[in-house]
């Protein structure tokens, strides 16, 4: 069976994901700087399916076959780089946004090498870097009884990494895989999270992103 970890996996973003990969049939592996606060987080979800969801420190999210980074934008940067190592040759999926709160809404941080993805590009020169899961809303990703039917934008300079992700994605439940394409479009997917996100706050709702007129 096939392995996902996910690096800062105990915080809503990288729970959601973990269920929904779990429900597809995948072993996973949430990470923390605390394990016995990762196994006790994975003790309290329950996936639909073969797969199934397992606690263990951010070392040994890092040691699965593939690896999701799930942190805060802050520290995804120090993370990596302390596995880097362990990451070589493997496909990391960035789903990391760079926001700030002002008032009632987020806005975008553009890191120095204006995106979060090129970020962990540039510290895992070893890795093939994958942008996916941005503009999902963490509690209807958790709830697996939620009506999700969201779309999730992927980008990569590796094609083959592009659709092996994008295969993963269409197994999830709820999700569809849409590759949109290079790294030069991780600025603006990760930037748009704020704007999903300042617009839930505003209508205090669980929208997400859904694209009309693709033939798949």
């Amino acid at each position: 069976m096939t392995t996902v970890g996910i690096l800062g996996g105990t915080g809503p973003a990288g729970r959601g994901v973990a269920i929904r990969l779990a429900s597809a049939g995948y072993d996973v592996v949430i990470g923390s700087r605390d394990e016995a606060r990762a196994q006790e987080v994975a003790s309290t979800m329950h996936a639909r399916g073969e797969g199934g969801v397992r606690g263990a420190s951010n070392d040994g999210a890092a040691a699965c076959d593939f690896v999701v980074v799930a942190t805060p934008w802050d520290s995804a940067v120090a993370t990596v780089s302390a596995l880097k190592s362990s990451l070589a040759n493997k496909t990391v999926i960035s789903m990391v946004n760079a926001l700030a709160r002002e008032g009632k809404e987020l806005v975008p941080i553009y890191p120095p090498r204006g995106s979060m993805a090129a970020q962990l590009a540039y510290a895992l020169p070893e890795s093939t870097i994958v942008g996916a899961f941005h503009h999902l809303p963490a509690s209807e990703m958790e709830n697996l009884d939620s009506s999700l039917d969201a779309d999730v934008i992927i980008f990569s300079d590796d094609e083959k990494a592009r659709e092996v992700v994008a295969s993963v994605v269409n197994e999830m439940p709820g999700l569809r895989a849409i590759v949109a394409g290079s790294m030069s479009l991780a600025s603006a997917v990760e930037a748009f999270t704020a704007v999903c996100i300042s617009i839930n706050i505003r209508h205090k709702a669980h929208s997400y992103v859904k694209l009309a007129g693709l033939s798949h």
